[in-house]
Parts: structure tokens; C-alpha cells; sequence
């Protein structure tokens, strides 16, 4: 039994090494990077949740209870986390209309709350240098987005 679950974890470990490994890399590193604008700005609300939660579900075709462990796994990859790059890379394996609609969903979970703050721009920016999204295609997500809540 011990066994089995050093196995497991060495398995899981590996898979987290490899960039851009499949679906569940692509979920997780979008998941972390809402996960990681949302709080930016010191308030993590409701609001933000349910955008994150909705863009997920949404955007992936999950369940509510597969969105609800993809927050869980989530929100524990943003409280280890150190740097940004590690959710980057399998998102700037996507094709650019897919890593648009990510920016997309960023910019609906940091105007869920009714304001933008200034970190939660600059990570914007800096994600969507990291995903190889255009500072013209990052803007024109931002219109969309803006259009879409009124």
C-alpha cells in the first residue's frame, strides 16, 4: 500500500515537471492564473469565485463538482506558487484563438469585482507576454469582456 502510493506520487510529480502534458496542465495553469488575479488586488470575492468558477466550467466543459476540484487544486497551486511561468507553459501550447479566450477569462474574473487594479492589469500584461498574446489581442479581449458585462 505504501507502495503504491510512493508510485502515485512520483507519478503525479512527473507529470507536473512536463510542460504543456495534456489537458489537466492546460486546466490547472488556467485555473491558477484566475486563481492568482483574483486575489491580486487583496479580496478575493464572491464575484471573483463564481466568474472563475463559470469561465472554468464553461470554458473546459466541466461539471460543478469538476470545477469544484479544479478550484481546490487551484487555489493550492496559488499558495505554493512562486512564479507565473509554471502555469504559462502549457497554455502558450494552445493555439492563439484558445490562449485568447484565456485572457479573455482573466479579464472577466479581475472585472467581476467592478474595479481593476493596477497589479491585476500588470499581471494581465505579463501573462499575456508569457502566453504569446499580442498587447492589441490582450486589448481587444479586454473590449469583448467589457462589452459582454456592460
Amino acid at each position: 500500500m505504501a507502495l503504491n502510493r510512493i508510485a502515485g506520487w512520483f507519478n503525479r510529480l512527473t507529470e507536473e515537471d512536463r510542460p504543456g502534458d495534456g489537458p489537466d496542465e492546460t486546466r490547472l495553469g488556467a485555473a491558477t492564473l484566475l486563481v492568482e488575479a483574483a486575489h491580486l488586488d487583496g479580496d478575493f470575492s464572491p464575484d471573483e469565485r463564481r466568474a472563475i468558477e463559470a469561465a472554468l466550467g464553461r470554458y473546459f466543459d466541466l461539471s460543478d463538482e469538476e470545477v469544484g476540484a479544479l478550484m481546490d487544486a487551484a487555489e493550492q497551486a496559488h499558495g505554493d506558487a512562486v512564479e507565473i511561468s509554471r502555469f504559462t507553459r502549457a497554455i502558450k501550447q494552445l493555439p492563439p484563438p484558445q490562449r485568447i479566450e484565456i485572457m479573455e477569462m482573466l479579464w472577466e474574473v479581475v472585472l467581476a469585482d467592478g474595479d481593476l487594479h493596477a497589479y491585476e492589469a500588470n499581471l494581465l500584461r505579463r501573462v499575456g507576454g508569457l502566453i504569446y498574446v499580442s498587447d492589441r489581442e490582450n486589448g481587444e479581449a479586454r473590449q469583448r469582456v467589457l462589452a459582454r458585462l456592460g
